[in-house]
């Protein structure tokens, strides 16, 4: 991009309401600082479309799978490339009950253990996230299914995964990573408690200090550190760490996606892992 795009993180759900719904943050660098503008709340995949077809330059690091593990991929012969995949999925499953059906009955093949199969960027950190082929309790499946569909369909730019609008572009965000490095294994989100409290307001500190591996600032109001804080569900600090996860890969070369990503897996953005914090 010739000029500095707008940023964005977006937590997501694949069944967005107003009670839960896609959380975006929005914010810009201002030299080694990211500026939080604002959070939005979509509730409807509806929402989520109309933000994907808004003019760039921007720039998003998004909260779900951008691919499959390449054993399910080749065991249903999806195809070879991102693009292929998801259309290949969405025409053999109508809709996310089909979904976990084709999954469950390929898992049901499996030995223990390796029926929910892992990307291998969901192990290249200590902060391993959930299979893409999970459709229960946290639905990753269902994510990937109506997340990266509508990516696709919006004609947007994957680094070193499909070719779009050269000034829309997204890579895949993790939370959980950024939030590893800063504050190791605590939980931050699900219950409202003074621990986990104690843990948002440890990570808002942390960011604000510049204290991650991208060695990037946030800079927020008041009022919305508050808020931030106050949030028990933690999607609004989930949003603002993807956010700083974009600032990070927008400066990259290939955006933080490796030249070596496989194209059917997919790859989650940020540096290589330090030493958890003490």
């Amino acid at each position: 991009m010739t000029t500095t795009p707008s940023l964005l993180g977006v937590d997501f759900s694949s069944a967005p309401s107003r009670r839960k719904p896609i959380t975006v943050a929005r914010g810009r660098r201002e030299g080694s600082a990211v500026r939080l503008g604002g959070i939005d709340a979509l509730p409807s995949l509806a929402g989520f479309e109309r933000l994907l077809a808004e003019a760039g330059p921007w720039f998003g690091a998004f909260d779900f799978p951008f691919g499959l593990p390449r054993a399910f991929v080749e065991a249903h012969a999806l195809g070879a490339d991102t693009d292929a995949v998801i259309a290949a999925l969405r025409a053999r499953c109508p809709d996310r009950m089909a979904l976990r059906a084709l999954v469950d009955d390929w898992s049901r093949t499996r030995p223990a253990g390796q029926r929910l199969v892992h990307r291998a960027t969901d192990t290249a950190h200590p902060a391993a996230s959930t299979s893409p082929l999970q459709t229960r309790y946290v639905p990753v499946g269902f994510m990937y299914y109506e997340g990266l569909a509508r990516l696709v369909a919006a004609g947007v730019t994957l680094p070193g995964l499909r070719r779009g609008d050269p000034l829309r572009v997204a890579v895949e965000g993790y939370p959980g990573r950024l939030a590893f490095e800063l504050i190791g294994r605590r939980s931050y989100k699900n219950r409202d408690d003074d621990e986990r409290r104690a843990a948002r307001q440890d990570l808002l500190e942390a960011l604000v200090q510049g204290r991650s591996a991208p060695c990037l600032r946030l800079r927020l109001t008041p009022a919305q550190r508050e808020a931030i804080a106050a949030d028990a569900g933690g999607d609004l600090l989930d949003a603002v760490l993807c956010l700083m996860q974009a600032a990070w890969a927008e400066t990259q070369p290939g955006c933080g996606v490796p030249p070596q990503v496989d194209p059917v897996e997919g790859w989650i953005v940020g540096p290589p892992s330090s030493a958890a914090p003490v």
